[in-house]
């Protein structure tokens, strides 16, 4: 049964470009698409611009001094380019910032109930935390404890749990691996695959990991300096010898390829 208030729908960004400080152009014409249900995976390296990206289409750029400067983001076939994140967040469209950011001084409970503050059917919020304690038993077990002491894996818990709370058509994650170990990272990998598979809710995953981000993913993006170079299906980006070579450090014949005797390496022309 999906989340209280699920429903399904599409995000289309169009050439968006993006701008901090009225300077620093971060985004040079990003277009991407979000299908209903699925999981799309937003991949490159630091500082590609795949949080900008979240952040532009969340509303949360003002809080960097970033705008839109150019470009159209749609969500079921309206702008939602000039809203702010409030009004952007009521339309279901949830974004789970990088780096673990809970209520330090709440207890887990309380951090999860967070999530569902603004939702307007209330009594489908205990319902809710039930569910989410079902995907996260580890989270119930500790629901009485304070958010600041939990684990590194805990807290990516809580906050993915967080999110959920917010019955979200579209849940955004940014880098939800990072610094986990990888037993971790595989058990909360399995649960987004899980949520997607059952709650029928729309993912847009931003990863520098892309072995696990396309081992769950239909569909994927590759950016570089502010820009998409490569898309397609998870499975032509895994068997894509760039995304190989590049992402994954595997050579042509599957092994992997080390760069400590090399001083640089160029991409192939169809990279730039």
């Amino acid at each position: 049964m999906p989340l209280s208030g699920a429903c399904f729908f599409m995000l289309k960004l169009n050439n968006i470009e993006v701008t901090y400080l009225n300077v620093v152009r971060v985004l040079h014409g990003v277009s991407l698409n979000v299908d209903d249900g699925l999981i799309v995976a937003l991949l490159g390296a630091n500082g590609a611009g795949k949080s900008s990206t979240l952040k532009a289409i969340s509303g949360l750029l003002h809080v960097e001094e970033g705008e839109i400067t150019d470009g159209s983001i749609e969500w079921d076939g309206e702008r939602i380019d000039k809203k702010n994140a409030e009004q952007i967040g009521k339309l279901g469209i949830i974004q789970a910032l990088e780096g673990r950011r809970v209520f330090e001084h709440l207890n887990t409970e309380e951090n999860l109930m967070v999530g569902g503050y603004n939702r307007s059917d209330r009594q489908n919020v205990k319902r809710d935390l039930e569910m989410v304690y079902e995907y996260f038993p580890r989270l119930k077990e500790l629901r009485h404890n304070i958010a600041g002491y939990l684990s590194g894996g805990e807290q990516q818990m809580l906050v993915i749990g967080r999110a959920m709370m917010a019955a979200p058509k579209l849940m955004m994650l940014d880098e939800p691996s990072l610094g986990l170990a990888p037993l971790m990272v595989e058990e909360i990998y399995n649960i987004i695959n899980r949520f997607n598979s059952e709650q029928k809710t729309s993912v847009l995953l931003v990863e520098q990991n892309v072995r696990i981000a396309l081992s769950i993913a239909n569909y994927g993006y590759v950016m570089e300096n502010g820009r998409v170079v490569l898309d397609g299906s998870a499975e032509f980006l895994r068997n894509n010898e760039d995304v190989k070579e590049f992402y994954m450090g595997l050579s042509a014949v599957g092994e992997k390829k080390s760069y400590r005797e090399v001083k640089h390496y160029k991409r192939r022309k169809r990279w730039l």
